[in-house]
C-alpha cells in the first residue's frame, strides 16, 4: 500500500449558490466577506473558501456550524433576486488525500492533467463513473463527491491507493 492517507472530513460546512454572477457577487462579498472566483478557482480567506463548480454555481466552503447562519444570512440578502441558496453539507462526504504521492492515486481515478493543475484550481470530474471535485489542499487534496456514493468513492481511493 502507497503512503497516501485517505481521512474521512466531518462536519463540514458547504452551502450551493446559484444564479447570474452578477446577482451572487455583492451577496457572496457582503455576507462573507470574499469575491467570487474566476472559472474553476477557488478564493479562501479566515477559513472560509468559495470554489466556483460551474457558470452560475459556486461551493461556500465553512464551519459546519456557521453554514445554517451564514445561509440565512445569503437568502436575505438575495430577497427577490433569481438565485438558489442551499446548505448541502450533509450531503456530501469529504476527503482528504495525503501523504506519499495523492496525485498518483487520483490519476488512476480521474482524466486530470494534474501538471496543467493550477495551486487555487478546482477540478470537478469523474472518479471511475462518480461525480466529485476535488482541489489541493494542505499538502495533498480534498475531495468531495456526494454522501450516496461515499464508502464507494472511499473504496476506491483505497484501492488506487494499493
Amino acid at each position: 500500500m502507497s503512503d497516501v492517507r485517505i481521512d474521512r472530513v466531518d462536519a463540514l460546512g458547504m452551502i450551493t449558490l446559484r444564479g447570474a454572477v452578477e446577482v451572487l457577487a455583492p451577496t457572496v462579498e457582503s455576507v462573507l466577506g470574499l469575491d467570487l472566483p474566476d472559472q474553476r478557482l477557488m478564493v479562501t480567506a479566515g477559513g472560509r473558501a468559495v470554489l466556483w463548480m460551474s457558470p452560475d454555481e459556486f461551493l461556500v466552503i465553512c464551519d459546519h456550524s456557521d453554514a445554517p447562519e451564514l445561509a440565512a444570512r445569503a437568502m436575505a440578502a438575495l430577497d427577490g433576486q433569481f438565485a438558489t441558496v442551499a446548505v448541502v453539507s450533509d450531503a456530501r462526504a469529504v476527503f482528504d488525500l495525503q501523504g506519499g504521492d495523492p496525485q498518483a492515486v487520483l490519476s488512476k481515478l480521474a482524466p486530470v492533467d494534474f501538471a496543467a493543475l493550477a495551486d487555487a484550481e478546482v477540478r470537478r470530474t469523474r472518479l471511475a463513473q462518480v461525480p466529485a471535485a476535488f482541489w489541493r489542499h494542505a499538502d495533498g487534496y480534498r475531495l468531495v463527491c456526494f454522501r450516496s456514493v461515499a464508502v464507494y468513492v472511499q473504496e476506491l481511493l483505497e484501492n488506487a491507493a494499493a
